[in-house]
């Protein structure tokens, strides 16, 4: 159900099951999003990644026909149905959450439930006009079982996660970006173009200070300042005595582009 390309130093991986608008948490689901994801963080030549969807839909979250009949992942006790979450669909969103590689989420259609908890997971997200976002689990009778209640707030802010969540309203693109859903929105035909060209920019930066910027930011998320000061210090230190960090001096004082190795 995801596919993993990799184009020089940038990774696009897409969910695809488009016959089923890319419904996610089927039985294995976990284990190919968390091997790809495993993947990209051990290639060393990868710098940043691309999240996206095949067909019209980037996901439309999980399988409401296989919850009616109670199959696949739905089967079962709710002991049964409770491990199925733990070791399926928290597989997935960890796994992208933990990518150690900044994440461009090219939300390329509708974006529901799971879904648009899925597109959260990535650091910054670019939408096509045509584009929906909803969070709509309580019109199934459901809760967000995929942490997305502690990671929407991160990113709209608590109120408006409260009125996507409470409401289960269907958002357009505009409105998505108007409430920092998503920062750009485009045409639908020149969306993967604008996310493959920001992944690049991403990718001219030195890959080792790459990553670790990105965990900072994560881990500020929810340590202390002291903690991330500390953090800071320490990895701060480690980047002094890189060679990208001498070639960026250098490139600098000799006025041009750097060439970054992660070194």
């Amino acid at each position: 159900m995801i596919k993993l390309d990799k184009h020089g130093p940038i990774a696009v991986l897409t969910l695809n099951r488009p016959e089923a608008m890319n419904a996610l948490g089927e039985p294995g689901d976990g284990d190919q999003v968390a091997a790809a994801c495993a993947e990209i963080n051990a290639d060393r030549a990868l710098r940043c990644a691309v999240l996206t969807g095949a067909g019209k839909a980037f996901s439309a979250g999980g399988n409401v026909k296989a919850m009616q009949s109670r199959s696949g992942a739905f089967a079962g006790d709710p002991a049964s149905v409770r491990n199925g979450y733990k070791t399926n669909v928290h597989r997935i969103v960890e796994s992208l959450w933990n990518l150690e590689l900044p994440m461009v989420a090219a939300v390329n259609g509708a974006a529901i439930g799971l879904g648009c908890d899925v597109a959260c997971m990535a650091d910054i997200r670019i939408s096509a006009d045509t584009a929906k976002f909803g969070v709509t689990f309580l019109k199934l009778g459901l809760i967000p079982g995929d942490g997305g209640a502690w990671l929407l707030p991160r990113v709209v802010g608590f109120s408006r996660a409260c009125e996507l969540l409470f409401t289960g309203d269907v958002i357009d693109a505009q409105q998505a970006c108007a409430w920092g859903l998503v920062s750009k929105v485009v045409p639908a035909d020149q969306l993967m173009p604008e996310a493959l060209a920001l992944a690049e920019r991403i990718a001219k930066q030195p890959p080792t200070a790459l990553r670790l910027a990105k965990t900072l930011l994560r881990q500020g998320q929810s340590s202390s300042y002291q903690a991330v000061m500390e953090m800071s210090a320490a990895a701060q230190a480690l980047m002094h005595h890189t060679k990208d960090h001498e070639e960026g001096v250098a490139a600098i004082l000799e006025k041009r582009t750097p060439t970054f190795t992660g070194q």
